[in-house]
């Protein structure tokens, strides 16, 4: 599909598509209705963004997140390509221009929400209107099987109905059990639709499940092993909310709140600082993130247990949306089952008919003993996660907690072998401070004159932080690779099962301890400057930063370094549009930093 990529490239920078995206492209330019089941981060809004370049008709995109419309019209706008957006933030005023700039056709792409397609003023617009393409995302907000029910999604299929010609209906969601799907294409009156599912399983993502009756420490000890990250850490309820809040920011943790319980204005500010990289911990209800387009999300963690898998399949995959390495860790304990029980009890006592009541007390109900089997068990997190989809996969999957810890199926990365290196050489005498002074290179005073720093390690992790250094300390600990002697002074030693672990690699490979020397890494000064500008162009343009440029794109750009505007676009994420926009600052900040 040359006229596809040719779209693509245009607009959004890329040479190819992502796993499914053609196939869902192609179906929809063919004319025909499409159910699409594409997890979070695998670049659903493409899907129908590219199609939309390339009819000729409006494309209306039927959404409930109001963030989702702000980020995607801003970017799209960056793009070059003409959008807008209609929901409650907008004046009335503002409503009447922007249906009056739809009439006239100024518009390609019209995000709506779905309460407004039933108001006078938008069926007056899309009767009369060129609709080529609807595309509902979040479908699965239709079934009361889902999620996330929303009793607005059933107006959509009168809508539809009610244009002078039958668009298109494109279905998509990140999350959608067999019965959730059915109910997609029933009530959304989809006609004979494709179906595609391209798999749910996130490479990219570690799945932890972590029984602990000491959350709070665990928290401020995974934040401070990760300063520079940025991260959402979600709670069950407003109290769990505030209070966690509260307690990260006496313990010195810069962070935000955001639930349901704050007035429009606190939660709009709370999620810029987060949103616009002034803040970079947000602890949240479920209230936040469905529709939050930030890409450079390292983590996502669960003080509570979600109420469904859908729930915390959808939250969890929040982290590392630029395609990064990203830990999504739930923080378990047998109350979250008790608490989970009674917010479905209170939930179904506000609705007022008895049997409807019940029904969706049952329904839910049976949705949260699933969530608490997926961490209770003792196998594979992701197997389990994904046969919850239907999905096959074969453990070990080496990326969950069972895997890594109860299975034992560790690796030796180059990190950690010269961690082991270093213990080896030095007798293990050295604590975990020491240790990573030696391995991030300091020139403490002390090391020096004990000639540590003519050790072969010292400096050999001089790419990491101090703290980084300690958090896979730490990991190596939690794994069984190393441990802490007891007494006043504790000093790090190898277990037998690094040592069983290391025979095993060194016999079947060729990998050497220095092999983190050569892992292919950008010039961190550089991606330093890159998203210090970054940052200043989002702040002048009133945007998020990662609608200027990812942080993927921004790694490539620290990588590659290009010299030009032509290898600027070889980069990917690097449109024409933005090459022109942004080169010649970028080419400077690159030139400058070579000097």
């Amino acid at each position: 599909m040359q006229d596809g990529l040719n779209t693509l490239k245009e607009y959004f920078g890329y040479d190819s598509f992502r796993p499914g995206q053609e196939e869902v492209i192609n179906t929809i330019l063919s004319g025909r209705d499409v159910l699409a089941v594409m997890p979070t981060g695998s670049g659903k809004s493409v899907c129908y963004q590219v199609p939309a370049l390339m009819n000729s008709g409006i494309t209306i995109v039927i959404s409930p997140l109001i963030s989702l419309m702000r980020d995607q019209v801003a970017a799209l706008l960056t793009a070059g390509v003409r959008a807008a957006y209609l929901n409650s933030t907008l004046t009335p005023g503002q409503c009447r221009q922007a249906l009056e700039n739809a009439k006239a056709g100024i518009y390609k792409i019209i995000y709506v929400a779905p309460e407004r397609l039933t108001t006078p003023a938008f069926v007056d617009f899309a009767s009369g209107a060129d609709i080529g393409l609807v595309a509902v995302d979040e479908s699965h907000c239709v079934s009361e099987w889902g999620h996330d029910f929303r009793r607005s999604y059933l107006e959509i299929k009168e809508f539809i109905a009610s244009l002078k010609r039958r668009p298109v209906v494109a279905a998509f969601t990140a999350t959608a059990t067999e019965q959730v799907k059915r109910d997609i294409c029933k009530l959304l009156a989809l006609d004979s639709p494709a179906s595609f599912t391209t798999g749910y399983d996130r490479p990219g993502l570690y799945f932890g499940i972590k029984h602990t009756g000491d959350k709070l420490d665990y928290i401020i000890d995974f934040i401070n092993r990760r300063p520079e990250q940025s991260g959402i850490i979600y709670c069950a309820t407003r109290k769990n909310t505030e209070a966690l809040c509260e307690s990260l920011i006496d313990r010195g943790i810069d962070a935000v709140s955001y639930h349901a319980g704050q007035t429009d204005d606190e939660r709009t500010r709370n999620q810029d600082e987060f949103i616009y990289d002034r803040c970079k911990i947000i602890v949240a209800t479920n209230a936040f993130g469905m529709g939050i387009d930030k890409s450079n999300v390292s983590f996502v963690l669960h003080y509570n247990m979600p109420l469904s898998i859908e729930a915390y399949y959808q939250e969890a995959g929040r982290a590392g949306r630029d395609g990064s390495d990203a830990e999504c860790v739930l923080l378990f304990s047998e109350q979250d089952v008790k608490l989970g029980r009674y917010i479905i009890s209170a939930s179904a006592g506000e609705i007022t008919d008895p049997e409807e009541a019940k029904r969706i007390k049952d329904i839910n109900l049976r949705k949260l003993e699933k969530m608490a089997e997926l961490c209770r068990a003792a196998s594979c997190v992701r197997e389990n996660l994904l046969s919850y989809f239907g999905e096959d996969f074969k453990a070990p999957c080496n990326k969950c907690s069972y895997c890594l810890r109860g299975n034992k199926k560790i690796t030796l990365d180059g990190a950690k072998r010269v961690i082991g290196s270093l213990i080896i050489r030095t007798g293990g005498r050295f604590g975990v401070n020491a240790v990573a002074d030696i391995l991030a290179g300091s020139r403490n005073q002390k090391l020096i004159a004990r000639g540590y720093d003519r050790l072969y390690e010292f400096g050999q992790l001089s790419f990491k932080d101090r703290d980084s250094i300690k958090g896979i300390i730490e990991q190596m600990i939690d794994e069984g690779l190393l441990y802490k002697t007891a007494g006043e002074y504790p000093v790090l030693r190898l277990t037998g099962e690094y040592m069983k672990l290391d025979r095993e690699t060194s016999a079947h490979t060729n990998v050497k301890i220095n092999a983190v020397t050569r892992e292919i890494r950008p010039d961190e000064k550089l991606f330093a400057e890159l998203k210090a500008w970054r940052k200043s162009v989002a702040s002048r343009l009133g945007i998020p930063p990662y609608t200027v440029f990812n942080d993927m794109t921004l790694t490539l750009i620290a990588l590659g370094k290009p010299k030009n505007y032509f290898e600027l676009l070889k980069i990917k994420g690097i449109a024409k549009q933005k090459a022109d926009r942004y080169g010649n600052e970028l080419i400077k900040i690159i030139s400058d930093h070579n000097k």
